[in-house]
C-alpha cells in the first residue's frame, strides 16, 4: 500500500482518490479553494465513456443525483433546418446515458463521495513547492503545512501549481482559437424535449444547448477571435457578454439568438485552451493527470470523461504493477494516445480546421464505444502491460 497525495479537488483530483482508494492505497487530498464551489457558472456534458468511468469508481449514483440525461443528439444548420437527429451513445443504459451538469455540481458531488469513503480531504491546501526526493516527495502549502507521501498526483487543472513546480521547464497552455460564452436561460425554445442536445452550426459562431426538466436552457457558443486579456478575470457585465455575441448570432435564423437575449445575467466567458502534445506527464514519484497533462479544447466535450478515465487507468496501474515508475509509464502508454488525440481532433474543431463527418462523431467515445477502451476501464480486468503491442 503506497501513500499518495492528490494535489487538486476537482474532477480529476477527486476521481483519481476514489480509484487509489479502491485499489488499496492510503490516499489524501489537498485541493487550494476554501469550498466546493470553484468554476460553478459552467456546466459541462460527460459522455458514455465518463459515465463508464464512474461505474468503475462505483460513483454512478453519486453523480447521477445531479444534472439530467440526454440520450440523443440535433444538429441544425445556420437556416435552424434539422440536418440530422441521432441517439447518443449509452442511451439505452440510464448508468451509461450522456449527463449534463454544472461543474460545481460535479466537484461537489465527488468530493462529498470521496470523504464518505473515509479519504481526507483539505481545502485551503494551496501548494507552494513540491521536494521530490528519492525516499518520498513533500509538497509544502502555502499556511506552512507539509505533506509527505510514496507519490504524488497533480490534478490540479489546467494552471497546474504541480506542472509548474515539478516539471522544469513547465509546459504552458496554448489559446485554441474560440472564446467560449456559457450561459442559463429560463424558458425554453418551443416544442423542445428535456432528452436532447441540439448543435448549431451557425455562420460566426458554434452554438449548443439543452433544457433541463425544469425549463432551463442550457446554452454555451464558440466563437473565433482574439483570446480574452491575460490578467484578472474578466469584469464585463452580463448584458455586455449579451450584447457581444448577440450580433453573430442574429446573422442565422436559428432558436441562438433568442435563447440568449432571454438570459438575464448567467452569462460567463473563457479562453478555449490547450495544452502542447507531448508535455512530459510524469517523474518517479509525480504524476499529471486530467486538464494538468492534457486539456483540450471543450470543442468535443471530452474534457471531464478524460480525467474519470485517467483515474481508473491510474488506479489499476497502481493496484496491478508494484514499482510506481513502471506504473506510471503503463499508465501514460495507455491514456496518451486517446488525450492527444483529443486536443488535435478538439483543437482542429476550434480553429475551424476539422469538421465532424457526422451527429456525434466528435469525440472519443461520442458516437460509439471502443472496445479496447471498454477493456481498460473494467475494474476486474488486469491493466495489460505497456509492452504489449496489443495494449
Amino acid at each position: 500500500m503506497a501513500r499518495i497525495l492528490v494535489i487538486g479537488g476537482g474532477i480529476a483530483g477527486t476521481a483519481a482518490a476514489l480509484g487509489l482508494h479502491k485499489a488499496g492505497h492510503d490516499v489524501a487530498v489537498f485541493e487550494a479553494h476554501p469550498d466546493t464551489a470553484e468554476d460553478i457558472g459552467a456546466f459541462l456534458t460527460l459522455a458514455t465513456n465518463g459515465m463508464r468511468a464512474l461505474a468503475q469508481l462505483d460513483a454512478t449514483t453519486a453523480v447521477t443525483a445531479v444534472g439530467f440525461p440526454l440520450t440523443s443528439l440535433r444538429l441544425l444548420d445556420s437556416q435552424g433546418a434539422e440536418v440530422t437527429k441521432a441517439p447518443l451513445a449509452g442511451a439505452d443504459d440510464p448508468a451509461l446515458r450522456y449527463r449534463c451538469l454544472r461543474r460545481g455540481e460535479l466537484n461537489a458531488a465527488l468530493q462529498a463521495e470521496t470523504v464518505r469513503r473515509g479519504v481526507p480531504l483539505h481545502h485551503g491546501s494551496r501548494l507552494v513547492s513540491v521536494d521530490d526526493g528519492p525516499d518520498g516527495v513533500t509538497a509544502h502549502f502555502s499556511d506552512g503545512s507539509t505533506a509527505t507521501g510514496d507519490l504524488l498526483i497533480g490534478a490540479d487543472g489546467l494552471n497546474s501549481a504541480v506542472r509548474r513546480l515539478a516539471f522544469a521547464p513547465a509546459a504552458q497552455p496554448r489559446y485554441a482559437g474560440q472564446r467560449v460564452f456559457y450561459g442559463y436561460t429560463d424558458g425554453a425554445p418551443a416544442a423542445e424535449g428535456t432528452d436532447a442536445i441540439t448543435m448549431v452550426r451557425g455562420t460566426e459562431a458554434a452554438f449548443g444547448y439543452a433544457v433541463s426538466p425544469t425549463g432551463e436552457t442550457y446554452w454555451f457558443a464558440r466563437v473565433a477571435g482574439d483570446p480574452l486579456p491575460a490578467g484578472p478575470p474578466d469584469h464585463r457585465t452580463a448584458a455586455e457578454r449579451r450584447e457581444e455575441l448577440l450580433p453573430l448570432l442574429r446573422k442565422d435564423a436559428t432558436p441562438a439568438a433568442d435563447i440568449v437575449a432571454a438570459c438575464a445575467d448567467r452569462i460567463m466567458v473563457t479562453n478555449a485552451t490547450e495544452m502542447p502534445l507531448g508535455t512530459p506527464w510524469h517523474t518517479d514519484r509525480v504524476l499529471l493527470i486530467g486538464d494538468a497533462a492534457h486539456a483540450a479544447s471543450p470543442a468535443t466535450g471530452q474534457g471531464a470523461s478524460m480525467a474519470l478515465e485517467d483515474a481508473v487507468v491510474l488506479a489499476k496501474a497502481l493496484r496491478d504493477i508494484p514499482d510506481a515508475p513502471t506504473a506510471f509509464a503503463v499508465h501514460e502508454h495507455h491514456r496518451r494516445p486517446r488525450a492527444e488525440h483529443n486536443i488535435t481532433v478538439s483543437g482542429g474543431i476550434s480553429r475551424g480546421t476539422h469538421a465532424p463527418s457526422r451527429a456525434g462523431s466528435t469525440a472519443p467515445g461520442a458516437s460509439r464505444e471502443d472496445d479496447t477502451l471498454i477493456r481498460q476501464l473494467a475494474w476486474e480486468s488486469p491493466l495489460v502491460d505497456a509492452s504489449d503491442p496489443e495494449a
